[in-house]
């Protein structure tokens, strides 16, 4: 990961406003999100979060993930920003997917962007990853930060993990868990 600097930050400043504006068509009750996903200076693709096709009969925002059971293993209530937008390249752009970026924003309660925590949807992730998407960008705290996109994957899946001693591979060590027994 890398955060930018100088000109290459404004333009993803101008990308992550862009993304701002797809998020404000959200209709998911827990959060609004939106995604772009830019090759060449061109968006390819973009996505906010919601229910399938917007159906009211799909919506689970009221949900409590407490109530999933524990082989859900997700527990969101819409289709993602992140996927909405792979799926609009995919329709739109699919030769220009493989090495593009991929911006990523939610929204406060007042409808303004809001900073980025830590990278943590394996479900995104793998997707962006297995689609040729070759960066992942978030707007954090110290500014605008890129990931290249298995670096993002396995720090989502470290997220997961849930704990400052756990560690993929491809970032340190490999933390002790059932599935890595001998």
């Amino acid at each position: 990961m890398r955060y930018l600097s100088g000109d290459e930050e404004k333009k993803a400043l101008e990308y992550i406003a862009k993304a701002t504006e797809v998020a404000q068509n959200a209709t998911c009750e827990r959060s609004k999100c939106g995604s772009v996903i830019v090759q060449l200076d061109e968006i390819i693709g973009s996505g906010f979060n919601s229910p399938p096709q917007d159906l009211e009969d799909q919506r689970r925002c009221s949900y409590s993930k407490d109530s999933y059971h524990k082989k859900v293993t997700d527990k969101t209530c819409c289709v993602h920003a992140e996927q909405r937008a792979i799926m609009d390249a995919l329709r739109r752009n699919p030769n220009k997917l493989s090495g593009s970026r991929l911006y990523f924003i939610r929204l406060n309660d007042n409808g303004t962007p809001s900073r980025s925590g830590e990278p943590y949807c394996t479900i995104c992730s793998k997707m962006a990853l297995d689609v040729g998407i070759a960066e992942f960008v978030l707007w954090h705290d110290q500014g605008v930060c890129v990931y290249d996109t298995k670096e993002y994957n396995a720090l989502s899946f470290q997220y997961g993990l849930n704990g400052e001693n756990s560690t993929v591979p491809s970032v340190g060590r490999l933390a002790d868990s059932p599935h890595n027994s001998d």
